[in-house]
Parts: C-alpha cells; structure tokens; sequence
C-alpha cells in the first residue's frame, strides 16, 4: 500500500524521481503498466475471475462492511445493504451475465465504396486506469467504476478515500486478496498523495467527488490528455406542485432527502413551491420526520451522522440560513444534526450557493411552474432535478424545458438501482456516465476496424486519380451523399 505508510505492512521501494523528489507510486504503476502491456488482463476468462474474486469480497465480507460503514457513518445496516452492497454485487452479477457479450466485436454496415470490406468496433482496454472515490458512499462509489475496469480488461489503481477510515482500511488491506494484486493496486493518501499521482502518465481517470476538485482533477489530466469521466454534484431542485398531496410528497421527500443523513449526491437539494403548498407540506414533513426517526431523532437507530467535524461545522453554519421551521438541533460530540427544514431561504444566502451535503432541506417559494423554471435554469445544471405534481402536463413541462443529469417525477434517486440505465452529470455536475454496460464502456477504447481483401484491387482503381467526372459522379453515389468527402 502507497502514500500513507502503515506500521507493520511490507512496503515497496521508494525511488527518487530524477528531480530527487521520493516518488512512491513510480515501481506500482511501472509494474501495472508491465502487466498490461503482458496482455495478462485482456482475456475473458482473467475479466470473469476478477470479477468473481470481487464478488467473493462482498460475500466473504459482509458483516464487516457493514461495521465498517456504522464506524464511519453511523450508517444503518438496512440503508449500508440497500445503498451499497447489494447495489455493488449486482453490479458484479450483471457483468458476469453479459460479460462476453459485452467484449464482442460489433459488426457495422458498410456502403457501395466498400461492399466486401469488414467493418466493426472492437472494445478495447484502456490500459491503467486510476479511480478516485469519495467517502459519502465509500464502497459503493469505489466498487461500482471498478467492475466496469475490471470487466473492460483494464489495470486498476483504486485510490478510496482517507476520510471513511474503516472503509479505506478494509479496501486497502482484504480487497486485494481477492484480486491479482499484479493489475491491481489501492493507494492510500490525501490530497497530496493523489495530486502526485496524478502527475502520472495514466491511460483513464474516473473521478466522483466536488466540482471544485472535479477541475482539479481535469487541469492535471490536460498534462498527458488523459481522458475522464467526472461524477460530480451540485444542488439539485424538488418542485412541488399545488395540486400534490402533501403526505405522500413528504414522505418521499424526506427519505431521499435524510437518507444516508444527507450526504447524497443526488439528494433533492432544495424545494421550489408556492407559499400556499409550503403551508400544507410543512406540517407533513413534521409528521414525515416523526414517523421515521421517532420524537427524539438522535436516539433514533435509523439516522445516520455527519462524516467528520469539519463537515458538521459546515452544515452548523447552514443552519443560520432562513428560519428553522423543522429541527435545527446539533451535537458537536455527536457530530449530530437533526433532519431540519428551512423556510424563509433567499437565494444569496449560501445554504443556496453550495451543495448541502446534509440532513438539511430549504424551501424557497416560487408563485408557479415558469417562475420555478426560470429559477432553475439560470443557476447551474444540475446532477438531478425532481417535479412532484398530480399532472403529467405539469412533470412534462419541467422535463422538456430543464436540463439535469437525470430526472425523476414524483419520486426520488431509485434509479440508481438499475443498472440498465446511466448515471452520470452534465455541465458543471460532471461528464462521462456509468452503471451497468455504461461502465463497461466508459472504461473502453471503442476501436473502428476495417478489414479488406488484399486482392480485388480493380474494385479499388474507382477511387484514385485521375478523377475523371464518371468516377467522381459514381463515387459520390455509393457514399450516398453528394456531400461526403474521402478524406
């Protein structure tokens, strides 16, 4: 293991760059990048036992997982199994189900220039791939770009984060005995040891984390033009409709919202609603909350804590925003912040300027649909938006004229469990996307092939100069275009 020493653990060689600064990934991913360059990870039996081994991890581990994610988030063993291990073991599963389908060659029409050539689109490896995962949902968000890696045939270099510990501890020291340790390696570190490593010449980098860091990320991989793929976040709007009921709208609100404490990427960030609708939905949300965390929320088994104190001072000071209408109650030892509704929120206030990242909801009230909308599209896109609303016309209306990374209407983030659609951001709430085949994909060269018969070379002459106007004319005819140019 890399970048933060650990005492008793056999290390590797430090190396002085030539500059004569110690350089502790160079040999790790000199010996990734040899074993790829090997050809040892392109065959589907190698991809398949990987994926097993990772699946074995989850398996073999589970209760383990499970304590880990309560030491680092207080996180409930029903929401660390629906959230985070079962999501990443059916990752495993439908890669191994479709995995050979995946890797084949994809056949591709030709036209009349080129009616006896071959042409198809082969998934290659990108090579070494580093991963950069975040701590909110800290085997989730590590485990899930991995199986894509893994399946694509690739060379992996994990980096999870230092602010889960127990989880970072587990993924560094038992994942690897699960997987061929010489196309595989987890560095540990903070934001020193990554910013080194990212220095690095690397073949993919998939980073999920904060805009702000997400362009760290993308201005060191201009070095070497190295591709990637950023999950980011931002603040993600709920409309609510007049015409909803409020119970149900509260209910579904309040667990997407508290779940995890908050500290979810794709949250609903903020409410947009009328003053008449925040009436009727405030003494539901009282209710909602009540019902699921009890009269005293901080005893209550089924809410969750802040990662660390810097996040709780954070969050601490959002409560200042707007007027407590719901909650508002913390515990600085605790690191315990009650599930809190705020009202009264203007939008330069920063609970509005930042991604909340915490049991922390504010209402800001908007006189109709276009007034919401305009709202939301003068701010920046962001990675989900949700419309409640009793008329399609109405959740329609909010689909056409906005633009997110994904939508939901009349419910909340449950389509992050299925792996047949993507995930991911646009604009400033990332790029790139994944879940399923998308992983797969996101993690491979798509190669354009074209094979053509060494012979037949008078079916060719049509094409090479002198260009005569009956050759141009039937040139142009096959290529279907009149446009079309042979480059």
């Amino acid at each position: 293991h890399f970048g933060r020493p650990r005492r008793g653990s056999p290390g590797h060689p430090v190396q002085a760059t030539p500059s004569g600064r110690m350089d502790p990934f160079e040999d790790t991913l000199r010996r990734l990048r040899e074993a790829f360059n090997s050809g040892h990870t392109r065959p589907a039996e190698f991809r398949a036992a990987q994926l097993q081994g990772l699946g074995r991890f989850l398996q073999e581990n589970k209760q383990l997982l499970r304590d880990v994610l309560a030491q680092d988030l207080h996180k409930p063993a029903f929401e660390a199994d629906i959230s985070e291990l079962i999501l990443c073991q059916n990752e495993v599963d439908y890669a191994l189900k479709n995995l050979q389908a995946w890797m084949k060659d994809e056949p591709r029409s030709t036209n009349l220039v080129s009616p006896l050539d071959s042409v198809f689109i082969r998934k290659e490896p990108f090579g070494l791939v580093f991963i950069i995962a975040p701590w909110n949902y800290p085997l989730n968000l590590t485990l899930v770009p991995l199986v894509g890696a893994l399946a694509a045939g690739n060379c992996v270099v994990l980096k999870p984060s230092e602010i889960s510990q127990g989880t970072e501890k587990v993924l560094a020291e038992v994942l690897p005995q699960y997987l061929d340790q010489s196309c595989f390696a987890v560095v540990l570190g903070g934001p020193q040891e990554t910013g080194q490593l990212l220095e690095h010449e690397l073949d993919y980098i998939f980073f999920t984390g904060s805009p702000r860091v997400g362009k760290i990320v993308m201005t060191a991989a201009t070095k070497h033009l190295t591709p990637v793929t950023l999950e980011l976040g931002g603040k993600n709007p709920c409309y609510v409709d007049d015409n909803c009921d409020p119970q149900t709208v509260a209910n579904r609100v309040a667990w997407f919202r508290y779940f995890n404490t908050g500290q979810t990427c794709v949250a609903p960030d903020y409410v947009l609603c009328s003053p008449e609708m925040q009436e009727r939905l405030l003494p539901a949300l009282q209710s909602t909350i009540t019902r699921f965390y009890g009269d005293d929320p901080q005893s209550s088994p089924n809410l969750g804590r802040i990662i660390n104190q810097k996040q709780f001072q954070r969050l601490r000071t959002l409560l200042g925003c707007g007027r407590v209408a719901i909650g508002g109650q913390s515990n600085e030892s605790d690191r315990y912040i009650a599930p809190t509704v705020l009202v009264d929120v203007q939008e330069t206030e920063p609970v509005m300027q930042e991604e909340i990242f915490g049991p922390i909801l504010p209402i800001v009230n908007v006189q109709s649909v276009d007034e919401a909308i305009e709202f939301i599209n003068r701010r920046e896109k962001p990675l989900d938006l949700y419309a409640f609303s009793n008329s399609s016309q109405v959740v329609n209306q909010m689909l056409k004229r906005t633009s997110s990374g994904s939508f939901g209407g009349n419910e909340g983030f449950t389509y992050i469990s299925l792996p047949s659609v993507p995930f991911g951001g646009v604009g400033h709430s990332g790029m790139g996307r994944y879940h399923g085949k998308f992983t797969f994909d996101t993690f491979s060269h798509h190669r354009t092939c074209l094979l053509a018969p060494s012979g037949l070379e008078k079916l060719k002459e049509i094409r090479y100069p002198p260009y005569t106007d009956w050759n141009q004319q039937l040139l142009r005819w096959g290529m279907g275009s009149q446009s079309c140019s042979l480059l």
